[in-house]
């Protein structure tokens, strides 16, 4: 007779995850960072909420910042020298301020990498932030 594997069960920070808001979980993340990463993600999803006040967070890909409005607008992912904004369809948005620095050679996503002490435009992120619900919203009334 073959046993089956005993099933394991969940850690508590595992079962706390899963009941967690994606709000709360983006705070989380920001927390644990706790350095320039933390900050500049803390920073634009302050100016992602400011530019788009009906945006809904979610969390992703197993810890993935994700902002939505009918659809991806942007994820924030965080790496050892970089934090990254993957624009869903960026490259279906004008960007005159040329935010988008990274993720440029495919024809659908485009991204913008902030570096420690790197600068934020705020207006051109909100006027990006804006283009990009518009799209969304456009494509969903088709």
């Amino acid at each position: 007779m073959t046993r089956m594997p005993a099933k394991k069960s969940k850690s508590a920070a595992t079962r706390a995850k899963e009941t967690a808001s994606p709000a709360t979980l983006i705070d989380r993340r920001i927390a644990e960072l706790g350095d320039w990463r933390g900050a500049v993600l803390a920073r634009v999803r302050g100016i992602i909420k400011a530019a788009d006040p009906g945006v809904i967070e979610e969390w992703k890909w197993r810890g993935v910042p994700v902002w939505e409005h009918d659809g991806i607008l942007c994820t924030g992912e965080t790496y050892k020298d970089v934090v990254k904004f993957t624009f869903a369809h960026g490259a279906a948005l004008a960007d005159p301020a040329r935010l988008f620095n990274s993720s440029l050679d495919g024809n659908v996503r485009r991204a913008i990498d902030i570096r420690e002490g790197g600068k934020i435009d705020e207006k051109a992120l909100k006027a990006l932030i804006r283009a990009a619900v518009e799209r969304n919203t456009s494509k969903k009334k088709k």
